[in-house]
């Protein structure tokens, strides 16, 4: 009985904790948490790891405070107990069994754990368990090589950035090298093109890609399993890091954190850290300021849609490589329709290729018309969450810079949830991602803003007529 009243009253707890942080952090910072015993109103939980404790003091402390007193009342207190070492120190009614450790260690300074005694080597997260390999395998795509990738006006400063980098990995001052653009345009290629000629050089240095979403899923594994500090070894003892879409951390703090920690360890060793984003640093609202500063560090480079010469470069490589032969009126006719970016560029060639092979006729300019008015018309445009911000601040005449505002003005709380609202329906972020970009908010919020909208839709005409207004341009 008593068991299940502190599994209800916790339960209580964590109800409430869900709708105040993003549904991620929740996950990992709150569904591993045990609630042991309830005595002289003191609550005792019990914490997977060290780690956890000092993630929470410093994060949510007063977010759990404020919940206990509101579901238990004013008098109760709260005790950690971390199953580690036999060790316990007392601070401000928090008990909390700790290993031996030097406090003295600034707040914001680089972390290098201990390895275990008997630990004969770090443990690779890329290894399956029970397969054993010693080198590390680099994760690079060997067709993503600088000579695939074709010279122009919108790629030239980060290709020779590029070039710089590869010949003397984390001596120059581009540490780290910020690669940033839209989709399509060549940031994996240029990041793991860098990764293949250092490997090329200097095969005696330990080159890693990985992308952003993974190294998270490696991260939040690591906490769960208690074995952080292989993660942490692992990954500081990389000469070449490559971490590919890091825009997919915004609201993710916990991997920011451990990440901020591997960066000043990397950078102070002089090793070299490439990263690559959809937007440049200043524009990664949801990221914690102190990463975005040292993103800025080194040299942020942009690489922007390639022009019409550009375009017909890359068009010849990719036919000289596949070994067919086109006409320079059919390239040009490509390269002319096909504007947006590289990745589509090169998917229309290969169509055409595949339809020539199949259908046993050559790639004629009548054909290559046919074909690629086709792909232009059917085409559907991507819908990102900036866009879909832009085109209701239009629709309503108001800067987008509102929405992101703190005012609580009813026209403008509108706009904004009818942008989460289509962003939720028109893209594939998730609802803490939403909130981070639309307003800085949590994932409760955006789940808010779209009941509203849908109860509006429901019960006001006028109200649906907008929507359907909106979703008519966005679909254009």
């Amino acid at each position: 009985m008593v068991k299940d009243f502190i599994d209800k009253f916790w339960g209580e707890c964590l109800t409430i904790i869900r709708d105040n942080i993003p549904l991620d952090s929740f996950k990992t910072w709150f569904e591993p948490i045990k609630p042991l015993k309830f005595e002289d109103q003191v609550l005792t939980l019990q914490l997977p790891s060290l780690f956890f404790y000092e993630f929470l003091e410093e994060n949510y402390a007063d977010l759990i405070k404020k919940t206990l007193k509101k579901v238990v009342g004013e008098e109760v207190r709260l005790e950690y107990k971390v199953m580690v070492e036999n060790n316990s120190y007392v601070n401000g009614g928090y008990t909390v069994k700790i290993p031996h450790r030097d406090t003295n260690i600034p707040k914001n300074a680089p972390v290098s754990v201990p390895m275990k005694d008997g630990d004969s080597q770090i443990k690779n997260p890329f290894i399956i368990p029970g397969i054993q390999k010693v080198e590390i395998d680099s994760q690079l795509n060997p067709d993503y090589s600088f000579e695939n990738f074709i010279e122009g006006k919108c790629n030239r400063l980060a290709r020779s950035a590029g070039f710089a980098v590869a010949e003397k990995p984390g001596k120059t001052s581009f540490n780290p090298l910020f690669i940033f653009g839209d989709s399509g345009l060549g940031k994996t290629h240029l990041a793991q093109a860098i990764g293949i000629e250092v490997k090329r050089k200097s095969p005696e240095l330990i080159v890693l890609y990985v992308q952003a979403s993974k190294f998270q899923t490696q991260y939040t594994e690591s906490v769960r399993n208690n074995n952080r500090n292989d993660f942490l070894h692992f990954y500081q003892m990389i000469d070449v890091l490559i971490i590919d879409d890091v825009h997919d951390w915004i609201g993710k703090e916990g991997t920011q954190e451990v990440f901020f920690n591997i960066f000043n360890q990397l950078h102070q060793a002089r090793k070299q850290i490439i990263l690559t984003s959809d937007k440049s640093p200043s524009e990664l609202k949801g990221m914690e300021d102190r990463l975005i500063s040292r993103f800025k560090w080194g040299l942020p480079v942009d690489l922007q849609g390639p022009d019409f010469e550009t375009r017909k470069a890359i068009l010849k490589h990719k036919n000289y490589l596949n070994g067919v032969e086109m006409s320079d009126e059919v390239v040009e006719y490509i390269a002319s329709h096909i504007t947006t970016n590289i990745r589509e560029l090169e998917g229309t060639l290969n169509t055409l290729h595949a339809q020539s092979i199949l259908n046993k006729k050559d790639i004629t300019i009548d054909l290559v018309k046919q074909m690629v008015d086709k792909l232009v018309k059917n085409t559907r445009k991507e819908i990102s969450i900036d866009y879909i911000q832009k085109v209701v601040c239009d629709y309503f005449g108001m800067p987008v810079g509102l929405i992101a505002s703190k005012t609580r003005k009813r026209e403008i709380v509108q706009a904004r949830q009818i942008a989460m609202y289509f962003a939720k329906l028109m893209t594939k972020s998730s609802l803490s991602t939403i909130g981070s970009r639309i307003g800085s908010k949590d994932h409760a919020t955006v789940l808010h803003a779209c009941k509203t909208v849908n109860n509006l839709i429901d019960t006001d005409k006028r109200f649906k007529g907008f929507i359907v207004d909106i979703e008519k341009k966005l679909k254009s």
